[in-house]
């Protein structure tokens, strides 16, 4: 039997709970929490130096890890953390997802779902502070995720499904649609915000000039 706060609509536990319908118990909202807290710290962190967690397999089908027991790094317990909500996300859904018939588009819901939850100004074309990155003064245009945080975000969520034994041909968060939708925002918040996203091209170190070696003087006359 289901409890009573299931028993209520959608709205109604969103209201007496002051969060979003789409998580609909205490701890799935702390897990959230601490996602969108941890993902806009993991937008400025390389999150590349992923420790590699050896494992080795047994005859008898158990499992016995390497010794010392690897740790997790801050990388693996980041998307671990994403790939929980993300399920969760799909679990709650209307109807309810299975990760099979997860597609690009149900992607894009997830990531303008994570909108409300975001922290950084995007002006709007008829604000005056349009594309000033420093305004002197608040306004009220929306709060958005940033493109950095959702690209960082979509990268883990990608490892994520492939270890989870997706299909790297049928990933849905690396679907053509995704891919636009990532480049719209960034392109949007640059504008908006007045910030170039552009990667700096590195300076190639100067080459040493090489000297060109001067031709031998000929031999003088007579010598042999």
């Amino acid at each position: 039997m289901r409890s009573s706060s299931y028993n209520q609509s959608p709205s109604s536990r969103s209201k007496a709970k002051g969060t979003s319908p789409l998580l609909c118990n205490d701890k799935d909202q702390r897990d959230l929490l601490s996602f969108m807290d941890s993902i806009r710290v993991m937008d400025h962190t390389g999150g590349e130096n992923g420790a590699t967690n050896l494992v080795n397999v047994s005859h008898d089908g158990g499992t016995s890890s390497s010794s010392p027991p690897p740790t997790s790094s801050r990388y693996e317990n980041q998307k671990r953390r994403d790939w929980n909500t993300f399920g969760q996300f799909l679990k709650n859904h209307r109807p309810p997802l299975c990760l099979s018939r997860c597609s690009g588009d149900h992607v894009l819901e997830f990531l303008r779902y994570l909108d409300q939850f975001g922290k950084t100004k995007v002006h709007t074309p008829i604000c005056p502070f349009y594309g000033h990155p420093n305004p002197p003064a608040p306004c009220h245009c929306p709060l958005r995720q940033a493109w950095g945080s959702l690209d960082a975000l979509i990268g883990r969520l990608r490892a994520a499904f492939e270890e989870n034994g997706g299909n790297p041909e049928a990933n849905p968060l690396g679907a053509r649609a995704v891919r636009l939708y990532l480049r719209e925002v960034r392109d949007l918040q640059s504008k908006a915000r007045g910030i170039s996203y552009e990667k700096k091209k590195r300076k190639r170190p100067p080459q040493p000039q090489q000297i060109p070696s001067l031709p031998l003087p000929p031999p003088p006359p007579g010598a042999s």
